[in-house]
C-alpha cells in the first residue's frame, strides 16, 4: 500500500554521453557547412548586408538612446550610407571606368613588355656571370636562364584561368546577377538587420538553457568583441590604405595608379591580399612605364612600402589590435580554407569566423582544464608482491 500512496517514482532519464553530444554537434556543423557550400554562389549580398548591419548597429543603438526609434535609426543610417556611396560612385566611377578600360586595353602590351624585359635581364645576367668566371680563370659557365619561357608559361596559365573564370561568369549570367543583387539586396538585408537586431538577440538569448545563460552571454560578448574589433578596424584600414595607394600612386604619375589603389584598398579586407596586389601591379606597371629609368619603380616601391609600414606598425595594431587572437599561420590557413570552400566571399569572412571559432576553442579549453577529468589525481601505483 505504501508504494501505491507514496510519492510517484520518477524514472531518471539517462544523460547523453559526451561522445554522443560531440558527434551530434559535429554532424550539425558538417550539415551547416554543406548547406553554405551549396549556396555559396548566392551568399554575397546576404553576407555583405549582414556585415553592413553589424557595423552600423552600434550607431543605431546610440541614435535610439538619443530618442530616435529603431525604425527611424535604421532608415536614417541606410539613407546616409546610400547617399555617401552614391555620391562617391558618381564622383569616382567615371575615373575608375576610364582607367579600367585603358588598363584592359593596355594589358597585352604590358605583358609583352615585361616578357621582353625579363628576357633581356636573363641574357645579361648569364653573360656577366660567365665573363666573371672567365676573368678568374674558371672553366665552368652558367647555363642560360630561359626566364622568358617561365614568364610565358606563368602568364599563359594565369590568362587561361582568368579567361575560364570570365567565360563561366558570362555563360551563367552570374556577373550581372551578382552586381544587381549586391546593389539591391545588400541595403535591404542591412535595413532588416538594423531593424530586428534586438529581437534576434532576444530570441537567441531565450533559446539558451537558463542554467547556461550567463556563460552563453559571456561567450557571445567575447565573440562580439573579436568580430567587431576586426570588422570595424579592418574597414578603417581598408579606407586608409585605398586612399593612400590611390593618391600616392597617382601623385608619382603611375598609369592606372588610382585604379590600382582602389583595388588594393578593397582587397585589404582580406589580410595580405591588398598589399600584395598593390605591390605586384604598381611595380609591374612602373617597370614598363619608366624603363630604362629606375625613378618610377623606386617611387612606386616607396609608396607601397610606406603603406605597408603604416599598416603593420600603426593602423592594424591600433585599429584592429589583438582582437582576432589568431596565430598568423592559422590565419593564413583560414584564408586558404574558406577561399577554397566559398570563393571570394569565404576569404572575406574567414578572419571573423576564425576569430569566433578561436573564442569557442579557448572556452572549451578553459572548461576542460576545470573538469574533473583534467583535475583528477593520478591513481596510486599498484604494489606487486
Amino acid at each position: 500500500m505504501s508504494r501505491l500512496h507514496g510519492p510517484p517514482i520518477l524514472s531518471a532519464k539517462p544523460r547523453m554521453s559526451l561522445e554522443r553530444q560531440l558527434l551530434l554537434w559535429g554532424l550539425a556543423l558538417f550539415a551547416l557547412l554543406a548547406l553554405l557550400y551549396s549556396l555559396s554562389s548566392i551568399l554575397t549580398p546576404f553576407v555583405a548586408g549582414t556585415v553592413l548591419g553589424y557595423l552600423l548597429n552600434p550607431v543605431a543603438d546610440r541614435l535610439k538612446a538619443a530618442g530616435l526609434s529603431r525604425l527611424g535609426a535604421a532608415v536614417l543610417l541606410l539613407g546616409v550610407f546610400i547617399l555617401v556611396v552614391g555620391l562617391a560612385g558618381l564622383l569616382l566611377f567615371p575615373l575608375l571606368a576610364r582607367q579600367f578600360e585603358g588598363f584592359v586595353a593596355s594589358l597585352p602590351g604590358y605583358l609583352a613588355a615585361l616578357q621582353e624585359l625579363f628576357s633581356e635581364w636573363s641574357e645579361k645576367l648569364t653573360s656577366d656571370y660567365n665573363a666573371f668566371l672567365r676573368q678568374h680563370g674558371l672553366e665552368a659557365s652558367m647555363p642560360t636562364l630561359d626566364l622568358q619561357k617561365y614568364v610565358n608559361d606563368f602568364i599563359g596559365e594565369y590568362a587561361a584561368d582568368i579567361g575560364g573564370f570570365a567565360r563561366s561568369l558570362l555563360s551563367r549570367g552570374v556577373a550581372l546577377i551578382n552586381i544587381v543583387s549586391v546593389v539591391v539586396v545588400t541595403p535591404v538585408v542591412a535595413f532588416y538587420m538594423l531593424l530586428d537586431w534586438e529581437e534576434m538577440v532576444e530570441i537567441l538569448d531565450g533559446l539558451s538553457p537558463p542554467r547556461y545563460r550567463e556563460e552563453v552571454r559571456q561567450l557571445a560578448h567575447e565573440i562580439d568583441q573579436a568580430m567587431a574589433g576586426f570588422l570595424r578596424g579592418q574597414s578603417a584600414v581598408c579606407l586608409f590604405l585605398g586612399s593612400w595607394y590611390a593618391l600616392g600612386l597617382s601623385f608619382i604619375g603611375l598609369n592606372f595608379g588610382f585604379l590600382i589603389g582602389v583595388i588594393a584598398g578593397f582587397l585589404s579586407l582580406i589580410p595580405f591580399v591588398g598589399s600584395i596586389t598593390a605591390f605586384v601591379l604598381s611595380i609591374s606597371v612602373a617597370l614598363v612605364q619608366g624603363w630604362p629609368e629606375w625613378r618610377l619603380p623606386l617611387e612606386a616601391i616607396a609608396v607601397v612600402s610606406i603603406g605597408l609600414f603604416l599598416d603593420g606598425n600603426v593602423l592594424s595594431p591600433r585599429l584592429v589590435g589583438a582582437s582576432v587572437g589568431l596565430h598568423p599561420v592559422w590565419l593564413m590557413f583560414a584564408l586558404f580554407a574558406f577561399g577554397a570552400l566559398f570563393g571570394f566571399v569565404g576569404m572575406i569572412v574567414a578572419v571573423p569566423v576564425a576569430a569566433a571559432m578561436g573564442v569557442m576553442l579557448r572556452f572549451l579549453a578553459r572548461r576542460y582544464r576545470a573538469s574533473d577529468y583534467y583535475l583528477r589525481p593520478a591513481d596510486p601505483p599498484v604494489e606487486r608482491g
